[in-house]
């Protein structure tokens, strides 16, 4: 679970400018079953998420989000272009271009000192 882990890189967020957007997603498992304000209410609650938390969104297939269908198109992963699981993580310079993609099992700790390369430049 990612979740608890996000509050490390979630220090470095504003006034730096960085910042966790959290996109749910149904497609791996039925992991996110509720409706956008029961997820919403969970992370909040559950894991006091202090990050944007958009709709749910499919990040694969026919109805893929455009966010992820660029997010994708920019960085290709491990299984080219499909997000493998939950939890998959994009660094995104503040100009728009994608820095890494990171499988689901990186730990918002271990992108930490990319994320402050990235602030830093």
């Amino acid at each position: 679970m990612n979740f608890p882990q996000v509050k490390c890189p979630l220090r470095l967020s504003s006034p730096n400018g960085f910042e966790i957007l959290a996109f749910p997603c149904n497609q791996f498992g039925a992991q996110e079953p509720g409706s956008n304000s029961q997820i919403k209410l969970f992370a909040c609650t559950r894991f006091k998420a202090e990050f944007p938390i958009f709709d749910k969104v499919d990040v694969n297939g026919p109805n893929t989000a455009p966010i992820y269908k660029f997010l994708k198109s920019s960085a290709g992963g491990f299984l080219g272009d499909l997000v493998k699981w939950n939890f998959e993580k994009f660094l995104v310079d503040k100009n728009g271009k994608v820095v890494e993609r990171y499988p689901p099992t990186t730990s918002p700790f271990q992108i930490e000192k990319d994320i402050q390369k990235l602030i830093a430049a």
